[in-house]
């Protein structure tokens, strides 16, 4: 969709730009780019940030469960747990 002025919106450029992306690289591309991003993100954060975002996870797999209980830890505790066993 364009506006008045024959100009493309952010969201079509951006909508399209993704899909020439995927029509040009393939599997190992988007690998790569993800493994660079996870790197990047562990050297300009901490322990508590990995903490904190394994926290809100946790709490909102657990907002999102039907309250069956089946003797299985929960996903807020696991992210609790794993949050706390960070190495950074």
């Amino acid at each position: 969709m364009t506006n008045n002025n024959d100009k493309m919106s952010r969201e079509e450029a951006g909508r399209k730009g993704g899909e020439t992306t995927a029509k040009n690289h393939d599997k190992e591309f988007y690998q790569e780019i993800g493994q660079k991003g996870g790197e990047a993100t562990s050297e300009n954060h901490g322990k508590e940030f990995y903490q904190e975002i394994g926290e809100k996870g946790g709490e909102a797999r657990a907002n999102q469960r039907d309250g069956s209980d089946d003797g299985k830890m929960s996903r807020e505790e696991a992210g609790r747990k794993g949050g706390g066993k960070s190495r950074r």
